[in-house]
């Protein structure tokens, strides 16, 4: 059995701060309150944006307007789909930010893990990878040649975020999609049909 799943992403660099105050009226209030709690404005500008994008990708595929999909915030853990509860199976989404970046993937038929990373060559890789990554991983990354290093750290990196938020890691169908700035991989319970291209949005 196969699944089909969509990716979007928005560039949040454009979200003034009169649209965030206009985009903050879309959170529940468990979201709101996560919200406050944010000291950096870009953090918050993240937070926002990717709650907005997921809705606008959830509608799309449940056919309902965005502003009609309820979540709820859980501490720890991907949001909660509280409205519209569709028949059968639940839909499976995750979101990610980085940098200037915000995406969601999203699918009828499979839970997903989705991690982005905006791939930055001047931090320190060697301590980074010696604090996340376990003794195979290092190895891998240690076998790269100079030019791949930076590259194959943040595919690694993000390889591992995504089976993360997946929750299913022995089980984990894993697409690494390109990407100019990013390091963006998709993992799923169920293998996917086809790479699901990323879809750039305007947030309203």
């Amino acid at each position: 059995m196969s699944a089909a799943a969509s990716l979007w992403m928005a560039d949040v660099d454009g979200v003034t701060d009169e649209d965030l105050l206009r985009l903050r009226e879309w959170l529940s209030a468990s979201e709101e309150a996560r919200c406050r709690r944010f000291v950096r404005a870009q953090r918050q500008r993240q937070f926002v944006a990717g709650r907005v994008l997921l809705r606008m990708a959830l509608g799309s595929l449940l056919g309902v307007a965005p502003r009609d999909i309820e979540l709820e915030d859980r501490p720890g853990a991907a949001p909660l789909l509280k409205a519209p509860v569709p028949r059968g199976r639940l839909p499976g989404f995750s979101i990610a930010h980085s940098g200037r970046w915000v995406a969601g993937a999203v699918s009828a038929q499979t839970a997903l893990g989705l991690d982005i990373e905006v791939r930055d060559a001047q931090r320190d890789l060697a301590a980074l990878a010696a604090q996340a990554f376990d003794a195979d991983e290092l190895a891998q990354w240690a076998a790269l040649d100079e030019a791949q290093r930076v590259a194959g750290f943040y595919s690694l990196w993000s390889g591992k975020e995504a089976r993360f938020k997946l929750g299913e890691t022995a089980r984990a169908h894993r697409l690494d999609l390109p990407h100019e700035e990013l390091s963006v991989v998709l993992c799923s319970a169920l293998p996917l049909k086809a790479p699901p291209r990323i879809e750039l949005i305007t947030l309203p």
